[in-house]
């Protein structure tokens, strides 16, 4: 059976993976109790641990330094208590091969050199490109999904990502374009992102390393 965390590491680590987010988003993501969410935020308001902040017309909560710091002591030690570290760190490489991937089919969405502007902006009216970039993610979805089953048969917590990858892909193929890459929605880049700050998070690596 995959180890359980406990909410009070959900909650901390969930407004972590996300960046920013409210206690609905992180309550959502974990199926939890939504007062219980509000609590604990509340209470890790208190301890310095969350800070409530706005961006771009939106709010929520975010880490401050102690939070994040607090975070990464949880999970280290949720780790050190399940013996889990291989599997993650395995899984953690099997994903690393696919995610240069990934970031390039990203940026070949958002981006299709000219002649004369090779930054030319992707305005999507050459279908073959567009193709293209969509086998690539579609590749990835198959791709990615034993990384996510063997990181989810570890700790609980990394259930779903693969089925929410699966899931913003299918309403591109249904049209709805958005889902590729549009950030304030549950699409393939968001997705794909959270695994990687989760992976990153879990591992106390920093990004790039």
């Amino acid at each position: 059976m995959p180890h359980a965390s406990s909410p009070e590491l959900l909650v901390l680590h969930g407004v972590r993976v996300k960046g920013m987010a409210d206690g609905a988003a992180v309550a959502s993501r974990f199926g939890l109790d939504h007062h219980v969410v509000e609590e604990l935020l509340l209470d890790y308001e208190a301890q310095g641990w969350v800070t409530r902040v706005r961006f771009a017309g939106i709010g929520g909560w975010a880490l401050t330094a102690a939070g994040r710091a607090e975070n990464e002591r949880r999970l280290a030690a949720e780790l050190e208590e399940t013996t889990a570290r291989p599997e993650i760190e395995a899984a953690h490489g099997e994903f690393l091969t696919l995610n240069s991937r990934f970031l390039a089919a990203v940026t070949n969405w958002q981006i299709r050199p000219e002649r004369a502007d090779p930054l030319a902006a992707n305005d999507h009216t050459d279908w073959r490109w567009d193709e293209r970039v969509l086998d690539d993610l579609r590749r990835l979805d198959r791709q990615v999904r034993p990384v996510g089953q063997q990181l989810a048969a570890a700790l609980d917590r990394f259930s779903g990502y693969p089925e929410r990858y699966s899931a913003a892909l299918d309403k591109v193929d249904r049209g709805q374009r958005a889902w590729v890459d549009q950030p304030r929605i549950d699409s393939c880049h968001t997705v794909w992102m959270e695994l990687h700050e989760d992976l990153l998070a879990t591992l106390g690596l920093e990004r790039g390393a």
